[in-house]
C-alpha cells in the first residue's frame, strides 16, 4: 500500500490550481505549502492524511526537472466521483485521455477516466464498485 507520492512540476502555481480542482471531487483538500532546500512544496490531504505532494525545484538527486509521462490513479468511492474528477480536471486545463466509462478488459466493474495533466502525466480516477 502506498503512503504518499510526489510529482515534480514545472510550475507549482499552475499545477496546484489544476490538482486542487481535479482532486476535490475525490474528497481532497489543499494542505500545507512551504519551501525546503530550494524547493517549493504543496501538499494535498485525503481523509486527514497528507498523501500527494507537488514539488517545484531541483531534485537533490539529479534527474529531470519535473515528472512527465507517468501514470497515477486515485481511487474513487463512486462512479459519480470519477465523472466529477474528469469534468473538473478538463475545466482546469487538462486534456482528455479517456472519457469516464467502464473498462471491462481490466475487470467487469472497472470504471475510470483519464486526463493528461499540465506536465504530460496521465492521471486517472477509478472506481471498482458496481453501479
Amino acid at each position: 500500500m502506498l503512503d504518499h507520492m510526489t510529482f515534480r512540476v514545472a510550475d507549482l502555481a499552475r499545477s496546484t490550481a489544476f490538482y486542487a480542482a481535479a482532486l476535490t471531487p475525490l474528497g481532497y483538500t489543499q494542505g500545507p505549502s512551504f519551501e525546503f532546500d530550494g524547493q517549493s512544496m504543496q501538499g494535498f490531504i485525503h481523509d486527514g492524511k497528507l498523501d500527494t505532494w507537488l514539488i517545484q525545484g531541483p531534485s537533490p538527486f539529479g534527474g529531470a526537472p519535473f515528472t512527465t509521462a507517468c501514470h497515477l490513479a486515485w481511487r474513487a468511492a463512486t462512479r459519480a466521483q470519477v465523472d466529477a474528477f474528469h469534468a473538473a480536471a478538463l475545466a482546469a486545463g487538462g486534456r482528455c485521455n479517456g472519457a469516464p466509462g467502464l473498462r471491462p478488459h481490466y475487470h467487469p466493474n472497472y470504471y475510470g477516466a483519464f486526463v493528461i495533466d499540465p506536465d504530460g502525466n496521465n492521471i486517472e480516477a477509478v472506481c471498482h464498485e458496481p453501479a
